[in-house]
């Protein structure tokens, strides 16, 4: 038997788009002899979908696209992804399906059963779960069909869940396991999915194709990585990070063990490659093609350049530096010497007049008192008016450079350096930004040796560094990933050797600016928990403060 893999990236909503990528798949299967063909979780509509699902008509064009999917199957078994009705009045409207339609029949709907609602996901807003549970029989083998999280509760032991869907079909003798995913991306993930899918092909004993989607939907990035497991638990191949791709797999070679492929991991290859996909997604999905971004000389804006400029074109980033009476000269000789590296258009609007004309009129309110943050946040706030114009005026979004340590702490101006349409590097810490510039630059400088190697600082000041406000980012990342990624509290972080006095402060300081995180643009997801959908915490939570 042979089985087809689509690892294709979807667009939420958009049927005609997805369905003529399915279909093309299905055409290109039957031409290599494949018995089946097997498309991702929800890949009907995207995922996730979120609260289109409480719209009949969304759930119509998918009912449409299933049914021309249906149309298309003669002579070939397609497995694929989408939303269903729940017939029963009890419960929710829909189940998260998948359908296996073959010889222009619809052969069996396996709905998901376990249904996950934490972090970024929320399918238990939506879906009913499962609770009846069978195998597919084709061409004389017996298929255990599984929709992502179903595969995640090995023996029953997740404590999220009281079913194992594969422990209620194994005794029926499965042949293998296909699986219909959307795994979302994160640096850490693609060795747990790895793990996940050897542990139950190691309590199953027989084969696995695990299928997932590629490409970013706003936030959420998928990574591919669709896997293909022996019965002995060896990873027969992993499917290529961040492209689309399509394989056919002879199920006796599989069975044989006769190889296996795997992808290296590489944190800072793969953050760098998820964001670049990111970038290229969010303005593709949404019908831009143009950004515009503030290059202050320092590393965070010299790094979302590059990524910009690898997902967009030289030709459609455009940089404007800013500077005023508090910058260094570097940082715009910096600048220039990073847009000549790269090809890209810059434009220098010194804000020095604009400053001081702000000034001039909130005299009458500020005089007699010192010079603070207020004046500071002018400058950012100048820059961010002058980079939303041009994106008015000729169509450019604006990207923010913020990245996750300052986003943190509070470390950037709201209405200023934090606007945009969406932040690139929202979810990467500042260190991992450092290495994020090497890697950049490994076959040659493209970002300035000095911009890496000079102090940070955001120049709002007179000789002002981050470290006058912050500690070492090689300290302070450390303290924010136990906090934020790991959920570890004062004490606990305390006990790990770390001064008490820093960490109640650098926790306080995550906790009262809640308010400048709700309020700016979504950020690239590349973590286990980044700021935006997948975290929610109270703006007037009192915990620490």
């Amino acid at each position: 038997m042979k089985i087809a893999m689509a690892q294709l990236n979807y667009h939420i909503g958009n049927f005609e788009g997805n369905l003529n990528k399915i279909l093309g798949h299905i055409a290109k299967a039957k031409i290599d002899g494949a018995d089946i063909i097997c498309f991702g979780e929800l890949a009907i509509c995207g995922y996730p979908p979120r609260d289109f699902l409480e719209f009949s008509d969304f759930i119509r064009q998918c009912e449409e696209s299933i049914e021309r999917i249906r149309m298309a199957s003669k002579g070939i078994a397609v497995v694929v992804g989408a939303p269903t009705h729940n017939p029963v009045p009890e419960g929710k409207d829909l189940y998260n399906s998948a359908y296996f339609i073959y010889d222009q029949e619809i052969v069996a709907v396996q709905h998901k059963a376990l249904l996950p609602t934490y972090d970024i996901f929320d399918e238990y807003r939506y879906f009913e779960p499962a609770t009846e549970f069978s195998l597919v029989e084709h061409k004389g083998k017996k298929i255990a069909l599984t929709v992502c999280e179903d595969i995640w509760n090995i023996g029953n032991e997740n404590p999220l869940y009281t079913i194992c869907p594969l422990d209620e079909v194994i005794d029926d003798g499965p042949d293998f396991i296909l699986n219909l995913s959307a795994s979302p991306f994160n640096y850490d993930h693609a060795e747990a999915r790895i793990e996940v899918a050897k542990a139950n092909v190691d309590r199953y004993k027989v084969p696995m194709f695990y299928v997932n989607h590629v490409g970013a939907q706003t936030e959420i990035i998928f990574d591919g990585g669709s896997l293909v497991v022996s019965p002995d638990g060896t990873i027969y191949e992993e499917m290529p990070y961040f492209i689309e791709d399509y394989r056919v797999y002879e199920l006796d070679d599989v069975m044989a063990v006769g190889q296996s492929i795997v992808q290296p991991k590489d944190k800072i290859l793969e953050i760098h490659d998820a964001l670049i996909l990111g970038v290229k997604d969010y303005f593709g999905k949404l019908g831009f093609s143009r950004c515009v971004i503030g290059l202050s000389g320092g590393i965070d804006s010299a790094v979302t350049t590059v990524i910009a400029e690898r997902a967009l074109g030289h030709n459609n980033v455009r940089v404007v530096l800013m500077p005023s009476q508090f910058s260094s000269d570097h940082s715009v000789s910096d600048s220039i010497k990073l847009a000549e590296n790269l090809g890209i258009q810059y434009d220098i609007i010194k804000i020095e007049d604009i400053y001081k004309a702000y000034m001039h009129e909130l005299e009458p309110l500020f005089s007699g008192l010192p010079f603070n943050i207020a004046e500071e946040n002018l400058q950012a706030r100048a820059r961010g008016m002058l980079l939303m114009a041009i994106s008015n005026k000729f169509g450019n979004i604006v990207l923010n450079t913020s990245n996750k340590s300052e986003a943190a702490v509070g470390y950037g101006t709201l209405y200023g350096d934090m606007c945009g349409g969406l932040s690139v590097i929202g979810d990467v810490y500042k260190t991992d930004v450092y290495r994020l510039a090497r890697y950049m630059n490994k076959d040659g400088e493209v970002i300035p040796e000095h911009i890496i190697t000079k102090p940070p600082s955001a120049e709002l000041r007179p000789n002002q560094k981050d470290s006058d406000s912050l500690p070492d980012y090689d300290i302070l990342d450390v303290i924010l990933e136990q906090y934020i990624e790991h959920r570890k509290g004062p004490k606990e972080i305390i006990a790990m050797g770390y001064d008490e006095t820093l960490v109640r402060r650098i926790l306080r300081l995550v906790n009262i600016n809640e308010f400048k995180r709700y309020q700016t643009a979504p950020a690239l997801r590349v973590s286990s928990k980044a700021f935006g959908m997948g975290r929610r915490m109270p703006i007037v939570g009192k915990y620490l403060s």
